[in-house]
């Protein structure tokens, strides 16, 4: 959910901050995974909404930049493919963003995420499916009128 690495290692320590003072209060009704996941998937958010109100003075966030600069380039590698589709997830919703990275790079299973994000499964699967209908919006869109 993260992009920049040094953003990550923040959210990375403010979890394992937030889960070594939890811990005593971890009353194994999930699975030690599932809870520090969901630590890390809070605090992630956190960090991004924070970004956001730090960098929203009045213009677009970053990534519509990286959106507008996919009608620029024609030619693709897999590092340009790569950005492109991050800039690309960077414009979704978090909550369709936050489904799209654990469905599609953790593969992780609906049930799981159910555990750790407390939304049902049909929910998870119409936010999945409305992340992928923007995505291919936004990269064929991008890569037509390149």
């Amino acid at each position: 959910m993260v992009t920049d690495h040094d953003d990550a290692n923040d959210v990375v320590q403010n979890c394992f901050i937030k889960a070594w003072k939890g811990l005593p209060n971890f009353r194994e009704d999930s699975q030690l995974f599932t809870w520090i996941y969901r630590i890390a998937t809070n605090e992630s958010i956190t960090f991004l909404q924070d970004k956001y109100r730090k960098n929203n003075s009045g213009k677009p966030i970053e990534s519509n930049t990286y959106v507008s600069a996919l009608k620029e380039e024609v030619w693709l590698d897999g590092e340009t493919l790569k950005d492109k589709l991050q800039a690309a997830i960077n414009t979704l919703p978090a909550k369709q963003k936050q489904v799209f990275v654990m469905r599609y790079f953790e593969e992780m299973k609906y049930e799981e995420m159910e555990a750790i994000l407390g939304t049902s499964t049909g929910a998870l699967k119409a936010s999945f499916h409305h992340a992928v209908k923007k995505l291919e919006i936004i990269l064929k869109d991008g890569l037509n009128h390149g």
